[in-house]
């Protein structure tokens, strides 16, 4: 830890920036006059809203430890240096999709970034059920961009390798994954949680179930070998910020060179988490049925409008080491190609399938829950939903190379639901 970070409050932050002349100058007036109001709602940093007469900005600064568990869990500060290089390698390819940076300063662990008024957690909207017209696109295209232009398919060997490499130190975050991901929900670990003893029963099949935990451990081995692009590494609908009309991707702390359907699974299992949780957000039985429609559909769209943007810019790329064009310049060399990459999207679809299980199982029986389902207040109504969800996740992880299309991992979710 650098001997000049200091946890900073609302009354310690104002002095901070306005030594800022960038920032100070975006605010306008005198420091004195500036509000701020920490709203840090999140598992591990403080995140302030600091509003002058003329801007408002966010100011992201990481805490020593885990904020959801406290000084017990120690954590690098450096993930904010990690989380600085992530945003700024994706506005490069996806600048409209991210927020824009004013200020990093990597002693106080700080970012100074665009407020996004009237933007929403996306979570949060999809509890109230707003629909997002545009947001498969968005993210879509931010997916497709960030994942593509990062891997060895768009640019040359050492390029990747480099990055690989810039972003190798960020083990600590890496390991929470890995064992709450991965790992605890198919174990007795202390911090598991789930909402008991509705689930008690789930729960332990789950530890027992030695098909699923070895699925689950191929995958695990994938996330710590596959060095396929730079991900996200927790694009969930906690971080995406929208309005009807425009979408950010935020926190991206969890950076690495890692497997892309990881990225793609996420979205995809917490929209589906989306879809299970409906039914406590409901006046009545079946209000929402229109609503859980829109939810399954974002699923299909999202795949498919990925999916053909990821090709369009790997039918443009010339710049990879891999699959390089010159190798199929012949009528046989392009059919062969073509096939080569429908089986290189097949495979994405299918370890998309099984992380997106992976992670909707993790946030019911793991320790980070998702506020969809833990702000159902009656807890025999959010164990059925989540007993819902985790029949299908499972299914979702043992039969991934069984799903041809995310169209049948939507009808097979509907069945689970019982409106089929």
């Amino acid at each position: 830890m650098s001997t000049a970070y200091r946890a900073l409050n609302d009354g310690t932050l104002p002095g901070v920036l306005s030594e800022l002349p960038n920032v100070r100058d975006f605010l306008g007036g005198a420091a004195e006059t500036w509000t701020v109001e920490e709203v840090g709602d999140g598992n591990l940093n403080l995140v302030f809203i600091v509003k002058g007469p003329q801007g408002a900005v966010v100011v992201k600064q990481a805490l020593p430890y885990v904020r959801l568990v406290g000084d017990s869990w120690p954590l690098p500060l450096e993930r904010s240096y990690y989380e600085h290089m992530a945003l700024s390698e994706q506005a490069r390819h996806a600048p409209r999709l991210v927020p824009k940076i004013h200020h990093y300063d990597r002693d106080l662990a700080l970012i100074v970034m665009e407020y996004l008024t009237p933007h929403v957690i996306m979570r949060k909207g999809l509890i109230r059920g707003v629909e997002y017209p545009l947001f498969a696109g968005h993210i879509a295209e931010f997916m497709a961009q960030t994942l593509f232009n990062t891997s060895a398919l768009a640019v040359p060997a050492a390029v990747h390798k480099q990055r690989i490499a810039a972003f190798a130190g960020n083990t600590e975050l890496c390991k929470i994954t890995e064992d709450l991901v991965f790992t605890d929900p198919y174990r007795v670990a202390k911090l598991n949680r789930w909402t008991t003893p509705y689930l008690d029963d789930i729960a332990a099949q789950f530890r027992r179930d030695e098909p699923l935990k070895i699925k689950v451990q191929e995958r695990k081995l994938q996330f710590l070998t596959s060095a396929e692009a730079m991900i996200h590494g927790d694009l969930h609908t906690g971080s995406v910020m929208l309005t009807p009309q425009d979408t950010r991707v935020i926190d991206p702390e969890f950076a690495f060179v890692g497997p892309m359907g990881f990225d793609v699974g996420a979205v995809i299992g917490n929209l589906l988490i989306a879809y299970y949780a409906q039914a406590g957000h409901e006046e009545r039985f079946g209000q929402r049925n229109p609503y859980r429609h829109w939810i399954l559909l974002q699923t299909e769209n999202v795949w498919r409008l990925f999916s053909r943007r990821f090709l369009e810019l790997w039918d443009k790329s010339r710049s990879g080491d891999a699959y390089m064009p010159e190798l199929f310049t012949e009528p046989e060399g392009a059919v062969a190609f073509a096939a080569e990459k429908q089986r290189f999207m097949r495979k994405l679809l299918t370890d998309t399938i099984s992380f997106a299980g992976i992670k909707m199982i993790r946030r019911i029986l793991g320790l980070a829950h998702t506020e969809d389902l833990e702000s159902i207040k009656d807890p025999a109504l959010r164990a059925r939903c989540e007993r819902k969800a985790l029949t299908m996740a499972r299914r979702m992880v043992l039969d991934a190379d069984r799903f041809t299309g995310m169209n049948e991992v939507a009808h097979a979710a509907r069945a689970v639901l019982g409106v089929n």
